[in-house]
């Protein structure tokens, strides 16, 4: 280990090999970091949390703190952050509730960029992306391969399906469904769905065929007029060998808070 002599490490704090600490970090009794991963300057570590192996943690990053809720009271709750992933300038990841299912989680090689905030009991796959302050309200759900642009604010308890990309400086108040687009609207503040996320798709190594059955449905889905169920039905039906599909339709399916509304039939011109 490379721990500086101005940082402070609780003596049952368990550090694996070569972890890196940084000046006057602080790391707390109940933490665990896994091997390789570097603890940079002024980071506090604290409460029950468990950090993987080969992370890199920035300058002044609060990780485990309390929940900000008026019903915590001091239960050993926990923050658990997986491998490989990259946490930037004054990113605050805090632990879970009691009632909210105790755990705050973040998956494998995910980059949260300068400021990002991840509150009580949000459950964060792998791969996924946060730009500059994008925040995470409790019990939010990304899945993985997202991307969230920066000052994106996120409502408590929505959930943004798997290779889906919410644009920068929207207001997300209802789930996001798998391989979409959405964004901030002209008319308003609110994120609406702007198509596949065609681009996104290609990249991750989608073939033409499944981005083109994810788009018919999309239309089929959002752009036809009919009801969730309906409309479910139906994709079911027109497209039963496709797992994308499915996905989707399941995701829309499983929804509480309901689906972000697509901005209309007129939005070829938007999509690549």
């Amino acid at each position: 280990m490379n721990i500086h002599p101005t940082a402070i490490i609780h003596p049952k704090a368990e550090l694996d090999d070569d972890v890196v600490v940084g000046p006057y970090s602080v790391i707390g009794e109940h933490v665990r970091i896994g091997q390789g991963t570097q603890v940079g300057p002024h980071v506090c570590i604290e409460g029950w949390t468990d950090i993987g192996r080969q992370c890199r943690i920035s300058s002044f990053a609060s990780i485990g703190a309390p929940p900000q809720h008026l019903q915590y009271q001091d239960e050993p709750t926990h923050v658990l952050i997986g491998d490989h992933n990259i946490i930037r300038e004054y990113v605050t990841i805090n632990r879970g509730t009691s009632f909210g299912g105790g755990h705050t989680t973040l998956g494998h090689h995910n980059f949260l960029m300068a400021y990002v905030h991840i509150a009580h009991d949000c459950q964060l796959g792998n791969h996924i992306i946060m730009a500059n302050a994008a925040t995470l309200a409790g019990h939010i759900t990304l899945g993985s391969y997202t991307v969230i642009g920066g000052l994106v604010g996120i409502h408590q308890y929505v959930r943004v399906g798997d290779y889906a990309m919410v644009g920068g400086c929207s207001a997300v108040g209802k789930d996001v469904p798998p391989f979409v687009r959405a964004v901030g609207g002209a008319g308003g503040y609110r994120a609406k769905l702007f198509g596949v996320n065609a681009l996104g798709l290609r990249r991750h190594g989608f073939s033409k065929d499944q981005i083109g059955s994810l788009k018919s449905a999309y239309d089929l889905l959002f752009r036809k007029g009919y009801r969730v169920t309906e409309a479910a039905k139906l994709a079911r039906n027109m497209f039963p060998h496709s797992q994308d599909v499915l996905s989707l339709v399941t995701f829309l399916e499983s929804s509480t808070r309901g689906i972000c509304r697509s901005i209309g039939k007129n939005i070829k011109e938007y999509e690549s």
